[in-house]
């Protein structure tokens, strides 16, 4: 890791560890607005969103190893501010040749891909627009709640097409997401739209990449959390007299973890290396797999050599495990990343 990002980095856990500690998380994140207005504030002056933009779009990073290094971050103090959809916004609007001052400086954006029928494929977007104006509907739209602009993918004239929403032409219903953090559900009918990129594919496609590599890298900070938390507890907890960390089928079963994420780390390394090169897709779909994989089982294991205790509320171990299953239905799950592999292999 370069000088700059150990320095992002460093600065980005003391901010999380004073702004956003779990016990504060946990108040914030499963009741309106779902985040904290604060935490966003502090974050947007710390200039965080700096870090996820090029140098071109006025930035200072933007590279597949600044997003894993803030995402990372989000993820070790399972911080429920929406800055992913300020990642997908700031690559859409840079790819546009839009100006992003008003996101670096904070202003809430989101990003509607997504349909009920159509979760993960561009190619099943039925919203459409016609003479400037968007009829549809987008489905769990991160960030959706609180957002002032919307940018919207919708078909136009035979090709897909990136619009600008505001949130006030549109309906707009917001909700908090299982494991914490605002969603919307966006509803257009006959919305004024300002058209962004008339042909959007290769965006979406980059932004979604991005997008996916942040959450891969944000699943590993929330996985190396994780398996602190177990090992303190193997050390700590006794049972019958004796800690529970002196049975041999647990140490075997913590130090598997312990490959396995290590396995997730490599493999977001690739990806984030990758960024910027005609690879990146499909290195991002190989680490969206893995480590949807490896969340999971992180997750399950932790809980059941806890026990009862790590499914309860006041344990932080049940707030990053329910993070890091959902982690894995954001933007592909393991499977739809497979089929993506599978079906670029055939293509070859």
């Amino acid at each position: 890791m370069s000088d700059d990002r150990r320095m992002l980095a460093d600065m980005l856990a003391r901010f999380l560890a004073d702004a956003c500690p779990v016990e504060a998380r946990v108040d914030v994140a499963y009741a309106a607005p779902w985040h904290s207005e604060a935490a966003w504030t502090g974050l947007a002056e710390l200039g965080a969103f700096y870090a996820l933009a090029s140098e071109e779009a006025g930035g200072m990073g933007g590279t597949g190893f600044d997003i894993s290094v803030v995402f990372e971050a989000l993820g070790r103090a399972l911080c429920p501010e929406p800055v992913l959809p300020t990642l997908l916004g700031l690559r859409l609007l840079a790819a546009a040749g839009r100006h992003v001052d008003d996101v670096l400086a904070g202003q809430r954006v989101a990003v509607g891909i997504g349909e009920v029928d159509a979760p993960y494929d561009l190619d099943g977007i039925e919203t459409r627009a016609e003479d400037g104006r968007l009829t549809g509907r987008k489905s769990v739209v991160y960030g959706g709640a609180g957002a002032e602009r919307f940018l919207i993918a919708a078909q136009n004239s035979g090709k897909l097409a990136l619009f600008e929403v505001k949130a006030k032409d549109a309906q707009v219903s917001g909700y908090g997401m299982i494991d914490g953090g605002p969603a919307a559900e966006v509803f257009l009918d006959g919305a004024p739209g300002e058209l962004v990129l008339a042909d959007a594919q290769d965006a979406l496609e980059d932004a979604l990449d991005a997008g996916a590599l942040a959450l891969c890298a944000e699943a590993l900070g929330a996985m190396e959390v994780v398996q602190g938390i177990l090992i303190d507890y193997l050390k700590t907890r006794k049972q019958f007299g004796q800690l529970i960390g002196a049975f041999q089928a647990l140490q075997h079963r913590a130090i598997d973890l312990g490959i396995e994420i290590e396995q997730a780390r490599s493999i977001v390394i690739l990806a984030a290396s990758a960024e910027g090169a005609p690879e990146f897709g499909k290195r991002v779909a190989q680490a969206k797999f893995l480590v949807g994989k490896i969340a999971r089982l992180v997750s399950e294991e932790a809980i059941q050599m806890h026990g009862g205790i790590g499914i309860t509320w006041e344990y932080p171990l049940a707030h990053y495990a329910k993070r890091l299953v959902m982690i894995d239905a954001q933007l592909g799950d393991t499977d739809w990343h497979l089929e993506r592999l599978m079906g670029a292999l055939s293509a070859e």
